[in-house]
């Protein structure tokens, strides 16, 4: 994979205020809108305190870049943001390594840590920076009349026809197709482990397959709406609420059946920075930086983070829809994430 890269430069060799010798450090992230709230409110306040010459750098998700990384030896990356849903599979197959959350620092209004942050922030191998959710969109103007509201309506070709942008794996996607086809959203996980709930998920996406425009990084989920490649679209909130606040897009957000999760700063298995990577770490999880991500309607993991948060901006945060939604289950992921993965390869290629 290509990637796009930033190195941001505050002096070399400078003592850091925590007292880690300035070098090289290699942060990986998700670019688009919501790179760029962590480098404005995580990464460049880190190198102005820290002078740590940082590469920070996008990736499109998932474990393979790690796997590959891991089992080569040749380890790139020092932190990474990852979601939560891989984050299971990351940490039992060794490609990141384990947290001493006692390293973390109060919240500025002294909370001690393990207070402060929300209980699913603090996994034994992440440090959680945002709670996010996976929803759709459609295009205003491609449907005058009214648009979808429902998970259901995504599915319905007949009532709102179209093309329908998906993210090509099957977190999410299988979800969704359960709970389009009448699944309970707290009976969903307990049906995909089961042969007849994955075949009825595979069943259900059949009925739009012929309708899907696969993408790959949810940067491309509001190009799609924009260009018109598709009229409806699976993405992260964040990508939309930007695409609708910054660019005045004419796009509709719909919350039912969203999958939330969280993002967790990681630290790679294998790299020779690891205290300089902590110490990021350290840096960009606490109360303000955490807080700067309202910029891309994510919320933050620190309760002491949400307070500083203006009431009508926490309306745009996948928090204040948490009922309309279901929590993505990383321990499903990690147990079933390969054979399904293998499973959903083969269907698109029916």
């Amino acid at each position: 994979m290509k990637h796009k890269s930033i190195l941001l430069m505050a002096g070399a060799l400078a003592l850091g205020a925590q007292g880690v010798v300035a070098q090289d450090l290699t942060v990986t992230s998700f670019g688009g809108a919501y790179g760029a709230a962590q480098k404005e409110h995580m990464i460049d306040p880190y190198v102005a305190e820290t002078g740590t010459n940082i590469l920070f750098e996008d990736y499109g998700g998932g474990v393979a870049e790690m796997k590959a990384q891991s089992e080569s030896g040749n380890i790139q990356w020092d932190v990474v943001d990852i979601e939560v849903i891989d984050l299971e599979r990351a940490c039992s197959e060794g490609y990141v390594a384990v947290i001493d959350h006692s390293i973390l620092p109060d919240g500025d209004d002294g909370t001690p840590a393990a207070e402060d942050f929300i209980p699913a922030a603090l996994h034994e191998c992440g440090v959680g920076n945002i709670v996010w959710s996976i929803i759709f969109a459609h295009a205003d103007g491609a449907y005058p009349e009214g648009g979808p509201t429902t998970i259901e309506d995504f599915f319905d070709i007949e009532a709102f026809p179209g093309k329908r942008g998906l993210r090509k794996r099957p977190q999410v996607n299988m979800e969704w197709a359960l709970m389009a086809d009448g699944v309970a959203p707290e009976d969903v996980y307990a049906a995909l482990e089961t042969e007849e709930g994955q075949a009825r998920a595979f069943a259900k996406l059949d009925t739009i397959k012929d309708d899907i425009v696969w993408y790959d990084s949810w940067s491309q989920a509001p190009v799609l709406l924009n260009d018109g490649g598709a009229q409806m679209v699976q993405s992260a909130n964040g990508r939309i609420f930007a695409a609708i606040k910054e660019e005045d897009a004419p796009f509709t957000m719909v919350w039912d059946s969203h999958v939330y999760d969280l993002d967790v700063w990681a630290v790679m298995e294998g790299t020779e920075k690891v205290d300089a990577a902590l110490d990021f770490i350290k840096f960009s999880t606490r109360t303000v930086p955490l807080s700067g991500m309202q910029d891309v309607a994510y919320g933050p993991t620190r309760k002491s983070a949400q307070a500083l948060l203006p009431e009508d901006v926490k309306q745009d945060l996948p928090t204040a829809h948490l009922e309309e939604g279901l929590k993505a289950d990383g321990i499903f992921w990690a147990d079933y994430g390969e054979s399904l993965g293998e499973k959903f390869n083969e269907w698109l290629l029916q």
